[in-house]
């Protein structure tokens, strides 16, 4: 009889808690998300110290992180110099939280020994960055076409991290002022994930978005540009900041957070979203410093529901 009871209460448990297991895999991933772009302290700060005070706006900058607790960070101008050394690490480790840095700049001639004697010399290099309180599983990055500027190599930057409730694929990008082809580039990557449910396209764009190819990625059904839907008619200016004065003196939008629809039409929730790093501090003499020259982008979303299956990895690969 004892062991009837047993088998008995072992099956109502399973039937119990089936429905509550399928129910948590159908549950939205809820994510803080932010871009920003870092600022870094120019080419020459491998050498000497350029004015833009970096290690008090670092410091600046994980305070307000601190504060504003994101899940996940989409990092423009992270930069590893001489001086200052890898900016994007030591957030993260102020932080404790996952990373991936990729300098675009080890790729201005596409030859690896010239391009790693360059940097040698000059002590510095910057690109993309992901930063993840959730573990970042795989990693890919793409070569983006550099129509207008040579030797200005720029790069699409993308993980996949382990959430709860499933993956999810961020891209970090900084592209070229005004290069339509990057932006096109960007757009096409970032696409081939519509449909998903778990796709975020953050960075810093160069280019307003009145530009003909934001304007057509919009038009585009289940393209959400975050911060325009959670702010219609907000100007949200996130740049050009000078970083030395009190008032504000941003006068456009180029720093974007992007979804795509999800698994069967359902599409991605956006709770709210706002700028952030949008007021300056002080230096010890009073002067008045900004964390950077641009504002963050901050949002709260819930993506659509997720499986546990996820999509083909591509441990460290380089798409040219």
């Amino acid at each position: 009889m004892l062991m009837l009871l047993l088998v008995v209460s072992f099956l109502l448990t399973c039937l119990t808690n089936e429905p509550a297991a399928t129910a948590a895999q159908n549950q939205p991933s809820r994510l803080r998300v932010l871009t920003y772009n870092l600022l870094h302290d120019g080419p020459s700060s491998g050498f000497f110290e350029n004015g833009t005070h970096l290690e008090e706006r670092l410091d600046m900058t994980i305070q307000e992180l601190r504060r504003l607790q994101p899940d996940v960070i989409a990092l423009q101008e992270a930069s590893d110099s001489r001086r200052h050394g890898n900016v994007p690490q030591r957030i993260a480790d102020a932080l404790g939280y996952h990373i991936v840095f990729v300098p675009a700049t080890e790729r201005i001639f596409g030859i690896s020994l010239l391009d790693r004697l360059i940097i040698s010399i000059l002590g510095f290099k910057e690109g993309p960055a992901i930063l993840s309180r959730y573990p970042i599983v795989a990693l890919e990055v793409y070569d983006l076409p550099r129509c207008r500027y040579r030797f200005d190599p720029r790069i699409l930057l993308r993980a996949e991290m382990d959430i709860p409730e499933g993956s999810v694929q961020v891209f970090s990008a900084h592209t070229s002022k005004g290069d339509e082809c990057q932006l096109q580039k960007v757009g096409e990557l970032f696409q081939a994930h519509r449909g998903t449910g778990q796709a975020i396209l953050m960075g810093d764009l160069n280019t307003g978005e009145q530009f003909s190819v934001l304007t057509g990625w919009q038009k585009e059904p289940g393209f959400i540009d975050v911060f325009r839907l959670a702010n219609p008619g907000v100007p949200g200016e996130t740049v050009w900041q000078n970083i030395h004065v009190e008032r504000s003196t941003a006068d456009r939008r180029v720093d974007f957070i992007f979804l795509l629809d999800g698994r069967n039409g359902k599409v991605p929730i956006v709770r709210s979203s706002r700028l952030a790093f949008d007021h300056p501090g002080h230096l010890p003499n009073g002067a008045a410093l900004w964390p950077s020259d641009h504002r963050g982008v901050l949002a709260d979303i819930e993506l659509a529901p997720v499986d546990r299956l996820r999509m083909s990895r591509l441990s460290d690969t380089s798409t040219r």
